[in-house]
């Protein structure tokens, strides 16, 4: 199959369907007001790991964008910490710490090879791996647009000192 034969596809439509290209040309031309803001959040959590929900923090820089019609990146900015969404009840996130402790226990910390390296935090990195790294959240109509109980959290494995979450915002 050849590439043209790609763009003939009964599939795609590429008649009907607005391209990419059209779209940047409208932002370039002014015809569109593409926005993109940049804040970190900054968060020290006092113990080794814990959960904070972040959803009114995101949503304060959501307000702030201007942005009604988009997209929100929210990502943790170091390696063993994680953003996820879930819901805000406490024996769920009882749940997680306990189902994430069994995946990747802290102790003994001689068991990872990582910790060879005078750390302690090899479980913080696979805790994190599981929780994920980022999420994107849809905006629409300068709103958050979450499914039912849905909320953002920062997820801490390895905390007692300052990390950061990047929030990210484009759209118009």
């Amino acid at each position: 199959m050849g590439e043209s034969d790609l763009f003939d596809s009964p599939v795609i439509d590429r008649r009907s369907t607005p391209s990419v290209a059209n779209s940047l040309a409208a932002n370039i031309l002014g015809n569109n007001a593409m926005k993109s803001y940049r804040k970190e959040l900054w968060f020290e959590v006092p113990s080794r790991r814990g959960f904070v929900n972040i959803t009114r923090d995101v949503d304060a820089c959501l307000r702030e964008s201007g942005v009604q019609e988009g997209l929100a990146l929210v990502n943790a900015m170091h390696i063993t910490a994680s953003v996820f969404i879930n819901d805000d009840e406490s024996g769920l996130h009882q749940d997680y710490e306990k189902w994430l402790e069994k995946l990747a226990p802290h102790e003994p910390v001689s068991g990872y090879q990582h910790n060879r390296t005078g750390e302690d935090n090899a479980d913080a990195h696979m805790k994190r791996q599981v929780m994920g790294r980022e999420v994107v959240v849809a905006v629409t109509k300068g709103k958050l647009d979450f499914g039912p109980w849905e909320q953002i959290f920062y997820g801490e494995f390895d905390g007692r000192r300052r990390k950061r979450v990047l929030v990210k915002i484009v759209g118009e």
